[in-house]
C-alpha cells in the first residue's frame, strides 16, 4: 500500500460519537482530473461538473503547460472547492487529496501519454499517472492528438503498453471536424470508460 492510500485511509477513519454511530456521511468516491495542454481544455468544467452529477468528488491536476492559459483556473478550483494540483508538496505540507478511486485524463496530448507510458515523471500530473498505473485504480483517457502525430510509432507502442496495463481509452480527438470546424469533445465518454468494469 502507497504512503498516500495509508494516510488517506487514516484520514478517512469517520470519527464516532459516544451512541457509537458516527458523526460524518460516507465519504463520496474521489476522481482525478489530469488536464494536459491542448485546446479542448478549456471545456474541463463540463467533465467537472458530469462527474458531480455521477457522485464524484473531483481534484485537478495539470500539466505545468497547462496551466499557462489552457483553462480557467480559477473556475475550476471554485467548482471543485480544491486547489489545482501541478507542483509537488514541500516535506510536511498535508496531502490535499485524498488517494483516488479513479482517474481521468482529459485532454490527453501525444507528450504525455508517450511520457507516461515509458515512465517518465518529470511533472507531478505524470508522476501521478505513473503511480495510478501502480494503484490498480480505474484510468480512463481521452486523447486529444492530431492523425498526423497518432500515427507515430512510438505513439501506437504508447497505447498499445498503457493498454496492456489496464488503461481505458476513449476514441481518438483529432480536434478538427471534416467541414474544418472543431467538432464536441465527449467529456462524458471518460465516465462510461470508467463506469464499463
Amino acid at each position: 500500500m502507497s504512503e498516500q492510500a495509508r494516510n488517506t485511509e487514516e484520514a478517512d477513519e469517520p470519527a464516532t460519537n459516544e451512541g457509537g454511530g458516527t458523526s460524518e456521511e460516507p465519504r463520496k468516491p474521489f476522481l482525478y482530473v489530469v488536464v494536459c495542454a491542448a485546446g479542448v481544455a478549456s471545456g474541463v468544467g463540463q467533465l467537472i461538473t458530469a462527474a458531480h452529477r455521477r457522485g464524484w468528488e473531483v481534484g485537478v491536476f495539470a500539466t505545468p503547460v497547462a496551466l499557462n492559459g489552457f483553462f480557467d483556473t480559477a473556475a475550476v478550483e471554485e467548482r471543485t472547492g480544491r486547489p489545482i494540483r501541478s507542483a509537488w508538496r514541500r516535506p510536511g505540507e498535508p496531502r490535499p487529496f485524498p488517494a483516488p478511486d479513479a482517474v481521468v485524463v482529459a485532454p490527453a496530448t501525444f507528450n504525455t501519454v508517450n511520457k507516461w507510458a515509458a515512465g517518465i515523471a518529470d511533472n507531478l500530473a505524470l508522476a501521478t499517472l505513473c503511480e495510478a498505473c501502480g494503484l490498480g485504480v480505474p484510468v480512463a483517457v481521452l486523447p486529444c492528438v492530431a492523425d498526423a502525430l497518432a500515427s507515430h510509432p512510438a505513439y501506437r507502442e504508447s497505447l498499445t503498453r498503457l493498454r496492456g496495463t489496464g488503461v481505458r481509452f476513449g476514441d481518438p480527438y483529432a480536434g478538427e471536424g471534416e467541414d474544418g470546424g472543431r467538432p464536441e469533445f465527449a467529456w462524458e465518454r471518460a465516465l462510461d470508460l470508467l463506469e464499463r468494469g
